[in-house]
């Protein structure tokens, strides 16, 4: 069974948007395009009864993806957690889709036998850790955020470790958001060498409104840009390789 690559935004925020388009809207795009948007919602101790939790959900929802609400202190050990729950997620929604080809239109994983279940499971945790992987992270940098931004960067390095130890590939992006002359502003390119995280975090500065819709539609630009410069490149070795022949 072949899940093919993987694609994730992973979106870390405080909330609320103030600026651009509905960001649930854009994230229902996204999904459209094959894409899960995860949400990590990192808020503090008073921000219980805030809209912040509403549209953290919401987001996610429409992304088809994770949501989950964390105080800073604990948001190191979320940040892998959420990752990793997304890609069973997802990977569980493949699985459904070839055993409803396969068994009826009706069959799901939790409605096999136990054995049998178990055993997909197992395929499951084993794909999470072997199929390729693109991943953006995309990080809210606006004013709001300017106390919690040092363990946002705690927590991404505890993910490249993390990341690193699994056997598929992996392409890894940040952007923050907003940015100075367009809504993100690229922080690491995509790359599947993340111990380059440690050298651009001193890029991460906070300040400014939050424009989580436009960032989010600027993060699966990202993704098209990714994949057209692949294309090309593709397309230039194979024009050398005939102009050697």
């Amino acid at each position: 069974m072949k899940a093919g690559k993987l694609k994730q935004i992973l979106l870390i925020t405080d909330g609320c948007s103030n600026q651009g388009e509905d960001p649930s809207l854009v994230a229902t795009l996204i999904r459209e395009q094959g894409i899960t948007v995860n949400v990590i919602g990192v808020l503090d101790r008073d921000d219980e009864e805030s809209d912040s939790l509403t549209e953290v959900e919401e987001i996610a929802t429409a992304g088809g993806g994770v949501s989950q609400i964390v105080y800073p202190q604990v948001l190191t050990q979320t940040v892998q957690a959420v990752t990793k729950q997304a890609m069973t997620q997802t990977l569980q929604g493949v699985v459904n889709q070839e055993l409803q080809q396969i068994l009826g239109r009706d069959q799901t994983i939790e409605e096999l036998p136990p054995e049998q279940r178990g055993e997909v499971m197992e395929v499951v945790e084993d794909l999470t850790e072997t199929c390729d992987m693109q991943l953006l992270v995309l990080v809210d940098t606006s004013a709001s955020m300017q106390k919690k931004l040092e363990t946002v960067k705690e927590a991404l390095l505890d993910l490249s470790i993390s990341m690193n130890a699994r056997v598929g590939n992996n392409k890894y992006a940040i952007y923050a958001f907003p940015g100075r002359k367009k809504a993100t502003e690229k922080i690491l390119d995509w790359s599947s060498q993340l111990d380059k995280l440690s050298t651009v975090f001193p890029k991460l500065t906070s300040g400014g409104v939050t424009p989580t819709g436009p960032a989010l539609r600027e993060a699966l630009h990202q993704f098209s840009q990714s994949g057209l410069l692949r294309s090309l490149k593709r397309h230039a070795e194979s024009e050398q390789s005939g102009f050697g022949l």
